[in-house]
């Protein structure tokens, strides 16, 4: 059984450019001597706590104890304001009649609460959702594809995932999956499609209303591969 596994912010919500405003006005504050969104671009799609260790080991100056607590807390709620769907997410998950699942580096309550709030639940209906809290190394480590492939009963290849970071797309490429790059967010710059396809890409996909033709075309690849 085929199935297509979507990241969450930067693929279903616009969500990354506001998350990553919110990092550059608290760590801008807490670690002056860093170049902050410089080295933020590269970070991306990694989990918060993740960010904040990686900027913390690059400076002189050291972290409040509850910063990730702090940052995560001001992030949803300006994503709570903020946040919309990307667009032709909902449409273009509707178009899909294979089995879904959300697999993202955000806590579980952020992931619903986006989904919920942009009214893509609508569009997913009862739907697995797998999270940086169930493994011990989120992406970029094939850990949580790895969990969702096996709590789901599903064999890597059978898997199509669409990821906008490097992060992700080179967590689902070493699970074995066929990964499409997604660079349609606002936060995504010319660099990017490269980057994804050399960490592992099999497309790159600009607009949600690409989505439909990838898919049908990554079933017969696997279909004819397959015989």
């Amino acid at each position: 059984m085929k199935m297509v596994i979507f990241d969450c912010d930067g693929v279903l919500v616009d969500s990354e450019a506001l998350a990553e405003g919110t990092l550059v006005e608290y760590l801008s504050r807490w670690l002056p001597d860093l170049e902050i969104t410089k080295l933020l671009s590269q970070a991306l799609g990694m989990t918060t706590a993740n960010i904040l260790r990686h900027l913390e080991q690059l400076s002189g100056y050291t972290l409040p104890s509850d910063a990730t607590e702090q940052v995560d807390t001001a992030i949803e709620a300006r994503l709570a304001r903020e946040l919309k769907a990307i667009e032709g997410a909902d449409k273009a998950v509707r178009g899909i009649a294979l089995s879904k699942a959300v697999v993202s580096n955000s806590r579980r309550s952020r992931v619903v609460a986006s989904l919920a709030g942009t009214r893509l639940a609508d569009a997913f209906g009862e739907v697995p959702i797998f999270t940086a809290e169930q493994v011990a190394h989120p992406k970029p480590d094939p850990a949580l594809y790895q969990l969702a492939a096996s709590q789901l009963g599903q064999v890597p290849q059978d898997c199509l995932v669409v990821e906008d970071s490097v992060a992700g797309v080179t967590a689902a490429h070493a699970a074995g999956m066929c990964v499409i790059g997604f660079v349609g967010a606002s936060h995504v710059d010319a660099e990017q499609p490269a980057r994804l396809l050399q960490a592992g890409a099999w497309r790159i996909l600009a607009h949600m209303n690409g989505l439909e033709a990838l898919v049908d075309e990554w079933q017969s690849s696997v279909s004819s591969s397959s015989h």
